[in-house]
């Protein structure tokens, strides 16, 4: 098991990661034709919701107690593998 730090420093990576995904994505966004546009646009939506969420989760675990931590990383384990899961869909649709 990883300790709490390490935890959420390969959360914040992840996040980081997610930042740069969504800035080419806003990069294709601005070359695509009026058509493409508005699809590029939900999905940018959906990734930016996704990340949203993820940041407010690592807010969360940086800021619990140490009697908090345990029951937040499990909580946490669950609903990030659907904000990944939906986050990796919406930017699936870029590639």
């Amino acid at each position: 098991m990883t300790t709490r730090d390490e935890y959420v420093e390969k959360t914040k990576a992840r996040i980081d990661q997610w930042n740069a995904e969504i800035d080419k994505m806003e990069a294709r966004l601005r070359e695509a034709e009026a058509d493409s546009r508005i699809e590029y646009e939900k999905n940018l939506k959906q990734m930016r919701a996704q990340r949203d969420e993820a940041e407010g989760q690592l807010r969360k675990m940086r800021e619990a107690g140490d009697r908090a931590w345990d029951d937040l990383q499990e909580g946490f384990d669950r609903s990030w593998k659907e904000i990944r899961a939906a986050f990796e869909s919406a930017a699936s649709r870029f590639r």
